[in-house]
């Protein structure tokens, strides 16, 4: 189903998660207008896995901008992020790094044990700081979102729906248009090695820099992502894939479906997961998108370093709470 409503236009109240498996939550919308081009199930609650952490990133952004922390300040592992499970950047308990660093270590992989260094040392404890989550969803009108930890991994990661993600993705690439650059970021170096994007569409799909992947067992494969192209700039969200690669495809297509669009208008047509079963039919645009997306990428930048050889990154361990 085609929609055109404003993202401010408040949803319906909070009503409990449905029982039994929910359909992929689908939604494309305008960033300039914060219009809803496209929208399937985008009411739906359900768990948010690592897109949670676009809030929390939002919360360090806040104590930037209130001089609570400096980009060069040190933020120490504690003990409770410590403990964390995958992903995770691996700093030892006691050990520092800069905010800089930190914000790019959850921004590129995800790193759970850093969301919570973070939030204590922000929040003072992680549920204070999931308190501060909360309010500030509702402030920019989260109205179907409770975080329950900052990092979103279950069980206790609470639920948001695709259109309040959207909210989350305007709201942060609006008033934060400098760091929101982090998201783009294509890997970090760690220990000596390369910790690449979980975001594989980066560098595949024309103008996308951002923002963030999920994954839980009860969530499945989520993405909020952003593209600019020219003076149009459209962003995606899509929750409850079965399969990453089903994910990023899903993606990609609703991307160039909304960008294919004339400027106001609603998108043409386009065939989703939502439509149909799995393995049915492909549109020829989907068959475009799928060899585009198989291709390998150009090297990335090492953050600052020389760019490293033509050969693809090695592809980190699937991990068994969070996977790209």
């Amino acid at each position: 189903m085609i929609v055109a409503v404003l993202l401010g236009t408040a949803p319906p109240a909070l009503a409990a998660p449905s029982r039994g498996p929910a359909p992929i939550s689908e939604l494309v919308i305008d960033a300039q207008t914060g219009r809803a081009l496209y929208a399937a199930n985008a009411s739906i609650r359900r768990p948010p896995a690592s897109l949670a952490k676009v809030m929390t990133l939002l919360l360090v952004f806040d104590a930037l901008d209130m001089g609570q922390l400096k980009p060069g300040d040190r933020i120490v592992m504690t003990p409770a992020g410590a403990r964390q499970p995958p992903s995770r950047l691996g700093l030892g308990i006691g050990r520092g790094m800069s905010v800089a660093a930190a914000m790019k270590a959850i921004a590129v992989i995800s790193a759970n044990d850093i969301a919570v260094a973070f939030a204590d040392r922000i929040g003072g404890s992680e549920a204070r700081f999931v308190t501060r989550m909360n309010a500030r969803a509702a402030e920019i009108g989260m109205t179907n979102t409770r975080f329950g930890n900052a990092t979103g991994l279950a069980p206790s990661g609470g639920v948001t729906t695709a259109t309040d993600m959207a909210v989350l993705a305007r709201y942060l690439i609006r008033h934060h248009p400098d760091r929101y650059r982090l998201f783009a970021t294509r890997q970090i170096r760690w220990q000596g090695q390369s910790r690449p994007n979980h975001n594989k569409l980066l560098g595949k799909v024309k103008g996308l820099d951002g923002l963030k992947t999920g994954y839980t067992v009860p969530a499945g494969f989520n993405l909020a992502a952003s593209a600019r192209r020219g003076g149009k700039r459209m962003v995606v969200v899509v929750m409850g894939a079965q399969s990453a690669a089903a994910r990023d495809l899903l993606v990609a297509n609703l991307m160039e479906s909304g960008f294919s669009s004339p400027q106001g208008s609603r998108p043409r047509a386009v065939v989703t997961h939502s439509a149909r079963r799995e393995g049915g039919a492909v549109p020829t645009r989907q068959d475009r998108m799928r060899k585009q997306l198989d291709r390998p990428r150009a090297a990335p930048q090492r953050d600052g370093r020389k760019k490293t050889s033509a050969s693809r990154p090695a592809k980190p361990a699937k991990r068994a709470h969070e996977r790209k």
